[in-house]
Formats: structure tokens, C-alpha cells, sequence
């Protein structure tokens, strides 16, 4: 976790497994949210939650001139979250940033951030990777969404990598704001082999790095099975066409 007193105010307050049972430094993000923002005092209570494990209610037993000492009641995990697996040409920092919250926030299960012909090879040595960062946003994000479980994250690999190492049977989705008849918003729910599948199948989304796909990647992805979709004819930002298109095919999945 961060002890950046800056992070992002949360709806559930995150700890790793390995911190429950010690106390909280003062300087921590969290203590300072429990402290400055809910307001909490000695024998305030407050939600919590293990990461990819269980929520419950936390209790600030004592404020010491050093730490928090608190204490947990766990209840239920969250349920799992949704079949739904991005693969992403790997963007500047700051969209990776909201991408990675945002996608978080909104139950994906897996973001495959991929070297694409028209990104920016130096992106992958930025801060946000080499840091852990990356992780503080997906914290962020589950925070916001009252959840503990964070999606699977790889970065780095190829295209051709990232679509080989799908499994059979999944819908597979591109956007692509170039050659793409189709409209992510009008596709109807189908079988599993068809553009996107029932309730109980598996979606994978491909978004191109923010130059969009080259034309080897288009080919590589219809080759593999890709139906290419749009968002309308207004060209929208990275970070903003993947939530859209989250949103859109979690209503049609009727995932909740």
C-alpha cells in the first residue's frame, strides 16, 4: 500500500494481508483518511477490506502518537469480478493511469498492456511501471468501487503474444475507429462465438494504442477471430473509449 498522503480518497479502505494485526503509521494515506476525513475517533468503525479477500467492518481501537491500532471483523469476499480481458497497445503514462484505475473501478478481470507498431516504445520504462505504481492504481480503483479484488495486469509482451495465449471459446472484440462497420452499441447478445456472448461467456476487448492499429495488427486480429467495432463517429480518447465500451458490453452481458 502507499503512505502517500496525496492518494485518492477511497470508499473502502484497503489493507494486505500482511497488515492486518499491525498498527498504522501516522503517515499513511489510510490513517489520515480514518483521521481527517471520516472523522474517526477512538471506537469509530469504518469499512474495510483484504485484498482479493474479504470486506468487513475495521474499528480504530486506539490513536498513538505513531500509529493506529485497529481492529477487523471480516465478513464475505466480493463476488469475482467480470469475464472481461483487455488488450491494450500500450499508451502514454497518464491514460495507462486512468485506464488502470478506471477499468479497476469497473470489474475487468485481466489488462494485457501490449507493445503496438504505432506506440511509444519508451512508455513501458516510465515511472508508473518501474515504480509499482501501476498497483497503487488498481488499489485506487477497487477502493472506489467498494471491492477487493484487483485484475490481473501484465505489460510489455507482443500482440501476437497477448492473442495466442487466449483461450478457445471467448468473444473477441476490437475497436477501431478506421475500418469497423459495426457499432459496439447496436451488436445484440449472441452465442459464444459470436461478437459478444451470453451472461455466462467470456468477453476480450482489443483497444490500439492511441495512434490506433496498424494495418499488420488489424490483419492479425481478424485473422485470430476479432470482430471490429466502433464507437460512433466521434474520435474519443483512449482512457475515455475504453470505459465506454466496459460500460457498454457489461450491460449487454448483463454482468452486475
Amino acid at each position: 500500500m502507499t503512505n502517500n498522503p496525496g492518494a485518492f480518497p477511497v470508499n473502502l479502505i484497503l489493507f494486505e494481508p500482511d497488515e492486518v494485526g499491525r498498527p498504522l503509521p501516522l503517515g499513511d494515506a489510510r490513517a489520515l483518511h480514518l483521521l481527517r476525513v471520516l472523522r474517526r475517533g477512538a471506537g469509530g468503525t469504518f469499512d474495510a477490506g483484504i485484498v482479493n479477500g474479504p470486506r468487513g467492518r475495521g474499528t480504530l481501537v486506539a490513536a498513538g502518537p505513531e500509529a493506529l491500532t485497529l481492529a477487523f471483523e471480516w465478513g464475505a469476499a466480493p463476488p469475482p469480478l467480470h469475464p472481461l480481458t483487455l488488450l491494450i497497445g500500450l499508451p502514454r503514462p497518464q491514460t495507462a493511469r486512468d485506464i488502470l484505475r478506471d477499468a479497476t473501478s469497473l470489474g475487468v478481470a485481466a489488462m494485457h498492456f501490449v507493445a503496438a507498431e504505432k506506440g511509444e516504445p519508451s512508455y513501458a520504462r516510465s515511472a508508473l511501471w518501474a515504480s509499482g505504481e501501476w498497483r497503487r492504481q488498481l488499489l485506487a480503483g477497487a477502493a472506489q468501487a467498494f471491492d477487493t479484488r484487483l485484475p490481473e495486469v501484465t505489460r510489455g509482451g507482443s500482440l501476437v503474444e497477448a492473442v495466442g495465449r487466449l483461450p478457445q471459446g471467448v468473444a473477441r472484440i476490437a475497436l477501431d475507429n478506421y475500418e469497423a462497420a459495426a457499432s459496439l452499441a447496436r451488436l445484440e447478445l449472441a452465442p459464444a462465438d459470436a461478437a459478444i456472448p451470453t451472461a455466462a461467456g467470456a468477453v476480450v476487448l482489443a483497444i490500439g494504442a492511441e495512434r490506433g492499429w496498424s494495418p499488420a495488427e488489424r490483419a492479425l486480429l481478424r485473422g485470430s477471430g476479432f470482430a471490429f467495432t466502433h464507437l460512433g463517429a466521434r474520435v474519443l480518447r483512449t482512457e475515455t473509449a475504453v470505459t465506454a465500451a466496459i460500460a457498454l458490453i457489461t450491460a449487454k452481458a448483463g454482468w452486475r
